[in-house]
């Protein structure tokens, strides 16, 4: 009976997801939706059934304040005092005297415009609109619960405890002792204990604003009641130029053929290009720190030195090893296409007398590869970009340059659904959440490659989902325990995997016998209670992971394994 009814609970959820990207596609065709409005209902009605393990509490009466922290990172400073949030495409204002606001954990160009309006970028294709309003919605349904709080008729204290709060927040500084009564009453309103809000408090706190959480949660209520009492509800829209431009890769576009343009420049054009999407220092710090940084290291082992160049404090040392790159082959190419995907090409001939492969300065010239490093792309972003780079090269003239590519190497975070956090994964295929879609591979990476390291390694088909903040435990326990035997969940998987199969194997603008290696090691595991990402990052547990999965891929491209 319990087998079933976890079935259902899945299958609930899998079409309360399937409501969700409907209803987002039909309001982003629509132009504009009032998130509190009937337009909005939907929405909200799907999240509150789907219950995501990210977002904790947002089904009950109590204010989630783990999701309140998550999704504040990756949404613009502010936005929780704007009525108005307008989606744009780059639409130039960047040569304006607006200041940029880009949220800590979500590359993303935003502006406040007025007192009421602030506007979001969006470079990145549809993933980035999903990510938004889930987050949006998540936002909006916490500030009405507090609102509601607020605006009982039976309840007056409640209404103490937010003028309280309120004269608080209007004064200029606060006393320790003023600082613990607003918190205090504001224990009333959140349903949470004063325990918990002094924790909270300290996570908001910055030096410019320490008091940043009881702005927060004042402004999340004020305009939550401007909602409930004056009907002044507010308005999410989509500029005309976003809705235009949306999926004609016009960022991808412009982005690839950058790259093509530095690789003709620098005369790599017909060299074996293995490309890596991973991150700006793991390929950097494996082939030169050692070097750069000579004695000083000495008596290091590789994963303390990687973890002494993973600290927040060792600025220097890291500008040290990227001078030195940058001497020996190393080139760096800043993103100006607004797709925010920064890259670097390894000319493998410059490397110098760097010890990476003694086999390879007998290697013909025309036959020593280059690196071309990829920062991570986002979702449905990394099918833009890849497909875009692996077309042929135009030039002026007409002529076609196919590229030639070698291998195609992946690295990223991932959802684990068995073992923990700085664990490995590595698929065997992708699985498209919500259609029909699955890729297949021949991964060049194997669970053998990484034994003997102290970390756990699964094997097995990994499932490309829609948004990382949708996921909830009864449809993850759902693809884990089937025969689809899902070992993780991540964003971009299918997306390159679909990039490269078209290009080799239906445009023939690739060799059909181009590498794939993919590997992942766990951020979160969202069958766990306490260990989703909205319980924080990695930290150093990720530092050995990463450097051991771009070692092997190293390995095998430098080695021809």
């Amino acid at each position: 009976m319990s087998t079933i009814g976890n079935r259902t609970r899945a299958q609930e959820s899998t079409a309360a997801i399937e409501r969700m990207y409907i209803t987002m596609r039909h309001l982003f065709n629509r132009g504009f939706y009032k998130p509190m409005g009937v337009s909005g209902e939907t929405l909200r009605e799907a999240l509150l059934q789907l219950r995501p393990e990210i977002y904790g509490s947002v089904a009950e009466q109590k204010t989630e304040l783990h999701g309140l922290v998550y999704i504040l990172d990756r949404l613009p400073y502010g936005i929780e005092q704007c009525r108005y949030i307008n989606l744009t495409s780059d639409e130039g204002y960047k040569n304006s005297g607006f200041k940029v606001i880009i949220p800590p954990k979500r590359r993303r160009n935003c502006y406040r415009i007025d007192e009421e309006q602030m506007n979001i970028e969006i470079t990145r294709g549809r993933s980035d609109i999903y990510d938004i309003l889930t987050h949006l919605t998540f936002l909006f349904i916490e500030s009405h619960k507090i609102a509601s709080r607020i605006y009982d008729e039976e309840d007056k204290t409640v209404l103490r405890d937010w003028q309280k709060l309120e004269e608080a927040v209007h004064k200029k500084k606060l006393t320790l002792t003023e600082r613990e009564v607003a918190l205090s009453h504001m224990s009333n309103i959140l349903g949470r204990t004063f325990e918990e809000l002094k924790a909270a408090h300290k996570i908001f706190q910055t030096k410019e604003e320490p008091d940043r959480f009881l702005s927060l949660i004042y402004w999340l209520g004020k305009m939550g009641l401007s909602d409930l009492t004056q009907g002044k509800k507010r308005t999410i829209t989509f500029s005309p130029v976003l809705r235009e431009r949306l999926g004609h890769h016009i960022h991808g576009e412009k982005w690839a053929n950058r790259i093509k343009e530095e690789l003709k420049n620098h005369h790599l054009l017909d060299r074996p290009l293995h490309i890596i999407s991973a991150n700006m220092h793991s390929v950097m710090n494996t082939i030169y720190a050692r070097k750069a940084l000579g004695a000083s290291v000495k008596d290091k082992n590789d994963l303390e030195l990687y973890t002494l160049l993973s600290q927040p404090e060792s600025d220097t040392l890291r500008s040290r090893v990227k001078a030195y790159a940058e001497k020996h082959g190393m080139i760096s190419v800043n993103d100006v296409s607004g797709a925010n995907i920064d890259v670097q090409l390894f000319d493998l001939k410059k490397i110098g007398d760097v010890e990476i492969n003694p086999n390879f300065a007998a290697s013909e010239e025309a036959d020593i590869p280059v690196l071309f490093v990829m920062d991570y792309a986002f979702g449905e972003q990394a099918y833009e970009t890849i497909d875009e780079f692996l077309k042929p090269f135009s030039e002026k003239d007409g002529v076609k340059h196919y590229m030639n590519i070698a291998s195609v190497s992946i690295m990223g975070k991932a959802g684990i659904l068995e073992g923990g956090k700085g664990d490995l994964m590595i698929p065997s295929a992708h699985i498209f959440e919500g259609t029909a879609d699955n890729y297949p591979f021949i991964n060049e990476l194997c669970a053998a490659d990484f034994k003997g390291h102290g970390l756990k390694v699964f094997e097995g088909t990994m499932i490309t989902v829609l948004g990382t903040s949708l996921q909830n435990k009864d449809i993850l326990k759902f693809f884990h325990d089937s025969t689809w035997n899902v070992i993780g969940l991540e964003m971009e998987g299918a997306h390159y995997q679909k990039a490269v199969q078209s290009a080799s194997r239906i445009r023939k603008s690739i060799s059909k016998d181009v590498q794939v290696r993919y590997a992942y090691y766990a951020s979160d595991n969202p069958l766990e209670t306490g260990s989703t990402l909205a319980s924080g990052g990695l930290g150093i547990t990720g530092v050995k992971p990463t450097y051991l999965i771009t070692e092997k891929i190293l390995d095998q491209i430098l080695n021809n394994k």
